[in-house]
Formats: C-alpha cells, sequence, structure tokens
C-alpha cells in the first residue's frame, strides 16, 4: 500500500509541476529534481504494474465517435432493494457481518482488464444492455490504465463528478438556462461523450465497489478483502467499513455526519454481506440481489411558521422567491430559509405569510418546504423589482412560471449584460469571470461596454487587487486586445439584444453582408422579410437602435474593434434547415456547441418550434413537453441526438 500512495504523492506533485511551468512560466522545481522524481515513479509503476490515468509518464490520444457501440453485459445489473428504516436494515442483516459504503450518485461503469491494461469500459445502461465508453474511461481523472495483476478483472464502480468542478463548470456558463442542474445528470452526459476530449475537461472520477469476476484471486470469501484486494490494485474504492448488527447503528450516524462536508454527491449508503458465497447462495428476486440493500436517508421534517418571502433579483433579471421561516433544528443544524424556485411552486404551495410549513433537508442538505398545512394563499407576487423598482412581469416557459425584471438598466441585470459580452460565443475575453467583472463594475472601471477597452487606466489598481498580479494583469490585457478582432456577428451576438442570440446573430449579419450601418438602420418591414426574423423580434431590434444610449455605446466600440469575416468552407449540408434543441444533451459539450455546427453546416438554430421548423431534436423524444406537443401538432419530425448524428453522414 505504501508504494501505491508513494505513486498518488509523485504523480500530483509532478504534475503540478509540470502546470506552474508551462501554464503560469512559474519554475517550482529545479529539472534536476523533476527527473529524479520522474524517474522513482517510472521505477514504482514498473515494480507494481500500476500506472494512474493521469501519470506523467503517459499521454492518451482524444478520439471522436461517430456513435457509442452497445454491448450487453456479462452478468445483469440489477437494482438494489432500500429501506429509509435504520431498525429494518440491522433486522435484515441479522448475525451476518455486512460491509457499508456509500451510495455514490453518478453513472455505474464496469470495466475490464485482462493482461494488467484496461481493454473495455461500459456503462449500465438499462441493466442487460450498455455503451462502450472505453476512450473516455481512460479519461477519468483517477483511473489506473495498467495494473499489477494480469489475469481477466471486471470490476464496477461509479463515475461521479466532484461538487467542486460542477460549481466550477456551471460557473463559466453564462446562459442560466444551460446551466446542469445536478452532478448527476453533468457525469451522465461526460461519461457517454463522442469527443473523450470533454470528458477528459469534466475530472470524472471513478470509485470502485464490487469485484465480478477475477482469475485466481484469493479473497478469503470476504466483501471487505474484495474491496481492499482492489485498493491494492490502485483504484480509488468507495469508503466503507466491516460492521454486524450492534455496530451498524453507529456506523449508519456516522456517515450521515459526513454528507454536508463530501465533495461527491451520494444519495444513501450500501449494505452488502461480507460472506460472498453465503451472500450467493440466496439468490435474486426478479428485480433485487438478496445479498445487498441501499439504505436511503428518511427526510428529518420539522412544523414552523413562514414569516417572510424574500424576492432575490438575480444577475439575469430572473427574480427568485426565498421562504423564510422561524428557526428550526434539522439533521443537527438551524435553518431559517429555503428557496422556492419559481412562481410556479409559490402558487401550487398556496403560501402566506404566518402559515404553518412543513420543511426537511433534500439529500439532508438544502432545505426544502414539503407541504403547507395552512394553504392561506395570501402571498402577493410583487410588480415591481425589489433592486431598481421597475415593472415585473410573470413569463410561463413550458409551463413553469418564473417572475423577471423588465428594465433593461436594472443594476442585477448589469454584470450578466457584461458576462453575455465577454462569453465564448459573444466577444470572447477570456479572464473576466463573473467575479472579476463584479469586482470591476463596483470599483467604478466598468460602466460601458467599451470600457473594457481601456482598462490599462487602472493597471495599478488592478494589479494590487487580490488574486491579480502582474501577469494575471498582463494576460487579461492580452486578451482584450486578441478581442478587438473580431465579427460584426459576434458583436451583435454581445450586445444582448432581446431575442437576438448567436444564431440570428449569423443570420442578420449575413443577410446584410456584414454592413454594421444598414443593421442600425434597418427598419420593420425589412427586418420581418428576414428568414427566421419574426415581427416580435424585429421590433425589439428596431427599439434597440432606437435607443440613442446604445447607438453611442456602439460607435464607442467601432473605435475600438477591427471587423473581420469568417470563412466556411464546410459543405452546407442544412441550408434551408431550421433546427429546435431542446433538453439535455448527451454527446455534446453544450448546446452552443451543437447550435455551431448546425450553422457550420448551413442550418439555423430556432428559439421555438414553427412551422418553419425541419427538426425539433430532443432525446426524450416520447415526452409531453409543450415543444414535443407542438411539434407533433405541425408535422415537425422530433428526434434524437443519435437520429441528428446519423444526418450528419
Amino acid at each position: 500500500m505504501k508504494d501505491i500512495d508513494r505513486i498518488k504523492e509523485l504523480v500530483k506533485t509532478l504534475n503540478y509541476a509540470a502546470m506552474k511551468y508551462y501554464q503560469e512560466d512559474t519554475e517550482i522545481m529545479s529539472n534536476f529534481e523533476y527527473d529524479k522524481l520522474y524517474d522513482e515513479l517510472c521505477k514504482l509503476e514498473k515494480d507494481t504494474g500500476i500506472v494512474l490515468s493521469n501519470s506523467p509518464t503517459i499521454k492518451v490520444g482524444y478520439e471522436i465517435l461517430s456513435e457509442l457501440p452497445r454491448e450487453r453485459h456479462e452478468s445483469p445489473m440489477l437494482s438494489l432493494d432500500k429501506t429509509k428504516d435504520v431498525d429494518a436494515l440491522v433486522s435484515w442483516l441479522g448475525s451476518n457481518k455486512g460491509v457499508i459504503s456509500w451510495k455514490m450518485d453518478g453513472l455505474t461503469v464496469v470495466l475490464t482488464y485482462e493482461n494488467g491494461e484496461l481493454v473495455k469500459a461500459v456503462t449500465r445502461g438499462n441493466g442487460e444492455i450498455g455503451e462502450v465508453i472505453t476512450g473516455n474511461a481512460k479519461m477519468f481523472v483517477n483511473i489506473p490504465h495498467r495494473i499489477g495483476y494480469k489475469g481477466k478483472l471486471i470490476i464496477r464502480g461509479e463515475a461521479v463528478i466532484r461538487y467542486s468542478d460542477f460549481n466550477r463548470i456551471n460557473d463559466a456558463i453564462t446562459d442560466v438556462s444551460a446551466k446542469y442542474k445536478n452532478p448527476r445528470n453533468l457525469c451522465s452526459g461526460s461519461v457517454r461523450q463522442l469527443n473523450n476530449k470533454i470528458t477528459k475537461e469534466r475530472n470524472v472520477n471513478f470509485f470502485a465497489f464490487n469485484l465480478v469476476a477475477g482469475d485466481d484471486v484469493d479473497l478469503g470469501n470476504s466483501f471487505n478483502g474484495q474491496l481492499d484486494w482492489l485498493e491494492s490494485q490502485g483504484f480509488e474504492v468507495v469508503e466503507h467499513y466491516l460492521t454486524d448488527g450492534a455496530d451498524l447503528k453507529d456506523k449508519v450516524k456516522m456517515f450521515s455526519e459526513k454528507i454536508s462536508g463530501n465533495d461527491f454527491p451520494s444519495d444513501g449508503l450500501v449494505l452488502v454481506l461480507d460472506d460472498i458465497a453465503y451472500g450467493r447462495s440466496l439468490g435474486r428476486t426478479a428485480k433485487f440481489p438478496r445479498d445487498s440493500m441501499a439504505f436511503k436517508w428518511a427526510d428529518e421534517e420539522a412544523v414552523t411558521h413562514l414569516t417572510d418571502i424574500c424576492w432575490s433579483a438575480s444577475r439575469t433579471g430572473l427574480i427568485n422567491p426565498v421562504a423564510v421561516f422561524e428557526p428550526v433544528e434539522l439533521e443537527g443544524t438551524t435553518v431559517s430559509r429555503a428557496s422556492i424556485h419559481n412562481v410556479s411552486i409559490v402558487r401550487s404551495l398556496e403560501l402566506g405569510i404566518g402559515d404553518e410549513i412543513a420543511v426537511y433537508k433534500a439529500n439532508m442538505i438544502i432545505p426544502q418546504i414539503s407541504k403547507n398545512l395552512t394553504r392561506s394563499g395570501s402571498v402577493e407576487i410583487p410588480k415591481s423589482c425589489p433592486v431598481c423598482g421597475g415593472e415585473t412581469e410573470i413569463r410561463n416557459e413550458e409551463g413553469v412560471e418564473t417572475l423577471y425584471c423588465t428594465n433593461e438598466y436594472c443594476p442585477a441585470k448589469k454584470l450578466k449584460s457584461f458576462g453575455h459580452f465577454v462569453s465564448r460565443n459573444a466577444m470572447n475575453i477570456d479572464g473576466l469571470s463573473e467575479s472579476t467583472l463584479e469586482k470591476f463594475i463596483d470599483s467604478g472601471y466598468l460602466d460601458n461596454f467599451d470600457d473594457i477597452y481601456h482598462l490599462d487606466r487602472y493597471k495599478e489598481e488592478i494589479t494590487g487587487m487580490e488574486g491579480f498580479g502582474d501577469k494575471s494583469y498582463a494576460k487579461l490585457i492580452e486578451a482584450v486586445d486578441i478581442s478587438r478582432k473580431t465579427t460584426v456577428a459576434r458583436l451583435l451576438n454581445g450586445l444582448g439584444i432581446q431575442g437576438v442570440g448567436e444564431a440570428n446573430a449569423k443570420v442578420i449579419a449575413r443577410y446584410f453582408k456584414n454592413d454594421l450601418d444598414k443593421i442600425i438602420n434597418a427598419g420593420y418591414d425589412e427586418l420581418v422579410e428576414i428568414d427566421g426574423i419574426g415581427k416580435i423580434m424585429a421590433g425589439d431590434i428596431v427599439r434597440y437602435f432606437e435607443n440613442k444610449e446604445n447607438c453611442d455605446t456602439i460607435e464607442k466600440l467601432r473605435q475600438e474593434l477591427e471587423f473581420q469575416i469568417e470563412k466556411n468552407t464546410a459543405e452546407q449540408i442544412f441550408e434551408g434547415m431550421t433546427f429546435v434543441v431542446t433538453g439535455s444533451l448527451n454527446h455534446y459539450d453544450n448546446r452552443d456547441n451543437l447550435k455551431a455546427e448546425i450553422e457550420s453546416l448551413g442550418g439555423k438554430v430556432a428559439g421555438s418550434v414553427s412551422s418553419k421548423t425541419s427538426y425539433l431534436i430532443n432525446n426524450d423524444v416520447n415526452s409531453q413537453s409543450s415543444k414535443n406537443k407542438k411539434a407533433r401538432s405541425l408535422n415537425v419530425p422530433v428526434i434524437s441526438e443519435e437520429d441528428y448524428i446519423k444526418l450528419l453522414s
């Protein structure tokens, strides 16, 4: 075990040194010291036969697939029977010994090794048939590519994305609608990518939890020994403990106390009989194996009284309701607030100040309202924004009602506007994160978009800020200067005109042959003639350019920018076709990437389904969503990503 720990330590140290040297021009160790540690790592890898996926001694090439092949599992992967009652768990274990561990909330993956090499990785799929993701699995940050054991080995484990990486990825997405809902969904999409470079960027982790088959491996008939042996081969194994009926309640309590500090998602615990032979002799039901049991946390509820609803304005103009109630103890902590998410939930709960409500912590972490016992329904939806006092409006998006501030100049929106302007599909200025923009706006460095191109006025102040120095300031100014060479479509997208996103910006720029003056002076009648630009959007565009302040900003920006013409040599196989994309994606990094591909091939991507729509892309082709229903009523084909990929060929 010492050798494995040293391998992990060396990999971490060498990778950090390389990152500092190549990315930050900082040398934290001499070449002599680096080579010495590198040679030590090579020797340990040779002696143990263990090579981790992120070892600096190997390089794995990226690959792009047209689709993921499917394969039947050698043995079916069943679900687990479950309980929320600790006493029932103790009763199930009886006089036996068991192994208790986290029930990780990710995507189950089966790995196969032959002659010490990882040769295959398959997702759980429907339990009978999964998708082959071998190239992607080799990108998991902690998975061994080679192990010391040379026989055929099949193991199961959970691929997960840590909360810290989930938050990092979501923070980089400026479009709220494109943000990922939870780490599990993000992990599923990351593991099942067609481009394993994206999998690598997502920092997927793998935790082994079961040895399915191993030629001539003597585990002493112990499931706990099985996990210990997997750890000796270099696998990161789920946290687990040997337990019995007398100790089990204490172990469950110990796990429950760790949840709030976990950086990985979990949705309960798993208890497995330690005696492997006895467990197998019990057989299985039609749905569950009899040698294991899942434990789900029983949601602890508390009854309290609602004292207020706070309406919190976001940077996007979205105004979120937050319930404030008399403090109660839940899962060992005091809570007094819970997000209600949207207007629809406020109305469905019929909330009113003073109502008696029941609250709980979802997965023992996130406070939620479970029910309203009084249902007075006296809460009024605010007609003015809590930040600027501007008029609000309720928008119905696919059956969900949300509240928005309509004031274009609401201070809460300013940060969002700048975030959109510098985003990848607009001006593409690297280094201006939301937190940095917030600091610059609060310090008075940024008021209008053109101020970005004069940040050099504040060099002394910026380099003195926490997190900034001469190097980071120089990189920021370099990124700003690179963005000066741009396209009319990028600028048009970055301005944030209502309804004009990346796709429509390209359509408008192409129609007016990239002549910004013609775009600014275009009339309503001319705009509605453009394919895909409807009456509402045409009106919004005209009103935007009728605003003198907007035109002044554009004029100032023109003094800073040099417009270029984008060249597109790809065959225009989607010319004249319009797509709508909805739902989560499995094969593309995000909707922006899919939209960009469609547009590069001559197609257009719209936000809503109409009679002009050629295809609606939705992986849940049979859902009853409003877009699916509308597509069917208009005889518009609803296709999955796999169907779309077939169109490419």
